[in-house]
């Protein structure tokens, strides 16, 4: 896979891809490219961590292969299976046929029968994809450790095929939200990146690549507000794609301010959480001062 050779060859392609990474983004992904690494970025929800690997995806021409992690997610759902239904429907048609048993079972497994899950894709399609292993704190103990053995070698054994490995591996990118601490193990296997909350100047970029109806006097005056809800005792604060949403909500009802009134009415596109709701409420003149 042919990558930028610098990181600021990297920073200013994925600015093309309208996603604004930082210096220590880009460095650290630029590293974990040229190491053939994963990488594990983690940070708070809405932050840009499952955002970059669609745009590598996009700007390096490389399939996106997604494996969304999830509590009891395992390695049938991750790795491959088989397909139990046109194997039965198979097995009819060759009794009926009176084709021999060992022939029919050597048939029987075989790459038609065979389903590729987003690991097996991924292996199969080498350095020509981008694999993102979303939200990977989600998962359960066991099904981390089995990551281990694929991150580490990228090949994987089927019984009844042999075994498959990746030529050249894939850029691999996993995302955590920290719902719970990952195993150092797994963190060795990484390149690491911490992904917080932009200072409010590149926050008011992003709004402005990403929405660009918007104008950059709102953007800032919906940024200064977003700041101030993440000073907040929130339960679940605004991330930066919640102050897009926000900054395009108030943009498209014609809003050229951040009022109190305005802010009232469109606080669902900033904050999703009943309690929290509430709290802003009765903190909104403080919310919106100086916007």
């Amino acid at each position: 896979m042919n990558y930028p050779s610098t990181v600021t060859e990297l920073t200013e392609t994925l600015r093309r891809g309208d996603y604004l990474a930082d210096r220590g983004l880009a460095t650290a992904m630029f590293v974990a490219m040229s190491l053939q690494r994963p990488i594990l970025l983690e940070g708070e929800v809405g932050v840009g961590k499952t955002e970059i690997a669609k745009v590598m995806s996009s700007v390096f021409g490389r399939k996106l292969i997604r494996l969304q992690c999830y509590e009891g997610i395992d390695t049938n759902q991750a790795l491959y299976e088989w397909d139990y239904a046109r194997q039965l429907l198979y097995i009819r048609a060759m009794s009926d046929q009176g084709l021999g048993e060992e022939e029919a079972i050597e048939k029987l497994f075989g790459p038609r029968f065979l389903l590729e899950r987003p690991l097996m894709q991924a292996i199969q399609s080498g350095d020509q994809c981008v694999l993102l292993i979303d939200e990977v704190d989600r998962a359960d103990d066991e099904f981390e450790a089995f990551l281990l053995e694929v991150l580490s070698d990228f090949q994987i054994s089927i019984p009844e095929v042999g075994t498959i490995k990746a030529e050249n591996p894939p850029l691999v990118i996993l995302t955590s939200n920290r719902t719970r601490d990952l195993h150092d193990a797994l963190k060795r296997r990484c390149m690491y990146h911490w992904i917080g909350y932009p200072d409010a100047d590149r926050e008011v970029e992003i709004v402005t690549v990403q929405a660009p109806e918007v104008s950059e006097a709102l953007a800032r005056k919906v940024v200064a507000a977003v700041h101030r809800l993440r000073e907040m005792d929130l339960a679940k604060p605004p991330g930066v794609a919640e102050t897009i949403d926000w900054a395009r909500t108030l943009s498209f009802l014609g809003e050229t301010g951040l009022t109190a009134s305005a802010a009232e009415v469109t606080l669902g596109s900033i904050i999703k959480d009943r309690d929290d709701l509430e709290l802003v409420r009765d903190n909104l003149s403080d919310v919106t001062s100086n916007a």
